[in-house]
């Protein structure tokens, strides 16, 4: 089977805690090892200052990694973070952000892969993530 962006976004609505669909989180795209999710503007995930919350970031990327290896594995299994590392490097106001992963290893029990996180019309990343995750299914 082939994952396309409507089945990540029922991997999303059938997986997942509600406070993660709370952040609104939609599936553009799903490819071969790579998936990119819109993770939409909200003032509910800002911080003081007005700046998307770090933490709602780092939540998208761990999510939108999940899709990715779906994508990969062509469904969705069971599977947990093992590692997950994330920089900031600029602010984030009033945009949507393109989380785009691309899974760089694919094993049969663990799965590797980068995140960007970039505001919608912008070039530079505002975040990069790298995630690990475990595959028990």
């Amino acid at each position: 089977m082939t994952v396309k962006a409507e089945d990540g976004d029922r991997i999303l609505r059938d997986n997942f805690a509600p406070w993660v669909l709370d952040l609104g989180l939609r599936v553009e795209e799903v490819g071969d090892r790579r998936a990119v999710l819109r993770l939409p503007w909200s003032d509910r995930l800002a911080r003081e200052g007005g700046g998307m919350s770090g933490q709602a970031l780092m939540a998208a990327a761990d999510t939108a990694t999940v899709i990715a290896v779906s994508g990969a594995r062509d469904g969705f299994v069971p599977m947990t973070t093992v590692q997950q590392s994330t920089t900031f490097q600029r602010p984030v106001v009033g945009r949507d952000v393109l989380v785009a992963v691309r899974i760089t290893k694919l094993g049969r029990t663990l799965a590797f892969a980068d995140v960007t996180m970039t505001a919608e019309g912008e070039d530079e990343p505002a975040a990069h993530a790298t995630t690990v995750y475990a595959i028990m299914g």
